[in-house]
């Protein structure tokens, strides 16, 4: 099903982002991989978080693809990647993307994927240039809630309150969830199509697919996790590099990296 990767599967690791991380500093990656793992025991979120999942309840994968971009010109990326993510569940799935879209289905800006507000997915991307002769390899991990939203909730200890979201929601019956393996081998063969679309164009190509799916368009928002004090403001969608437009009174300031969340209103 899909035309480049080399497809793993283990039954147990610590994290499939390090797998591969740990053979694109060896100099061992030649052709992309996608490496599937039942379970993975310290796998990883953004900004050094722990990605907890439980074993058939979720899809965690990772795949190690090389760009001829440098990894300055990989811009927009995590964006992407979950557009291809939705494209690869609605196959999957047997729906149209547009029937994601009236069932909830949205993007965060910069790597994640909510259900009517609630985590669905998360995405991390690892990686880089050895040198500039190099490809930049670039390690993708996607994390997926296929069921029992609410026992994943429960093992996050209520961690920020945070709503956790999974697919069985979108197709109302545990029955109707696609196998895990065809539903990665889906997600992975679309990520191969987009990916090769934006090592040719880049995020630009993309830019107002993503506009469509954001979950906090004109909606007021603290980004945080900036190296600096939260900042405040309207989220104005974004630009054609993925950049994060925050409108702040009479001016607008663009961000290109943090986490964004609602603002509490007092």
């Amino acid at each position: 099903m899909t035309a480049n990767s080399i497809l793993e599967r283990v039954a147990e690791t610590r994290s499939t982002n390090d797998d591969l991380l740990e053979r694109w500093r060896a100099g061992q990656l030649i052709d992309p991989i996608a490496r599937l793992a039942h379970k993975q025991t310290a796998g990883k979120g953004r900004a050094g978080r722990t990605w907890l999942a439980n074993p058939e309840d979720s899809l965690c994968f990772s795949l190690a693809f090389p760009f001829k971009r440098s990894p300055a010109e990989l811009t927009g990326l995590s964006l992407l990647v979950g557009l291809a993510t939705i494209s690869g569940i609605a196959q999957a799935c047997g729906l149209d993307e547009e029937a994601l879209y009236q069932k909830g289905i949205r993007l965060k800006w910069p790597n994640d994927l909510l259900l009517n507000g609630a985590k669905l997915g998360g995405i991390l991307i690892e990686g880089g240039q050895t040198k500039p002769s190099d490809p930049s390899w670039m390690i993708i991990g996607v994390g997926l809630n296929l069921c029992n939203a609410n026992a994943i909730e429960a093992s996050l200890s209520n961690l920020n309150n945070l709503k956790i979201g999974s697919l069985d929601q979108i197709l109302q019956a545990p029955s109707k969830i696609p196998d895990m393996e065809y539903l990665w081998l889906k997600i992975v063969s679309a990520l191969e199509r987009r990916l090769n679309e934006f090592d040719r164009h880049g995020f630009i190509l993309f830019e107002e697919q993503w506009k469509k799916w954001d979950a906090y368009q004109d909606q007021a928002v603290c980004i945080s996790d900036t190296g600096k004090d939260s900042l405040y403001g309207v989220a104005k969608g974004i630009d054609h590099t993925g950049a994060l437009l925050l409108q702040q009174e009479n001016k607008t300031i663009t961000i290109h990296a943090g986490d964004v969340s609602l603002r509490v209103q007092s």
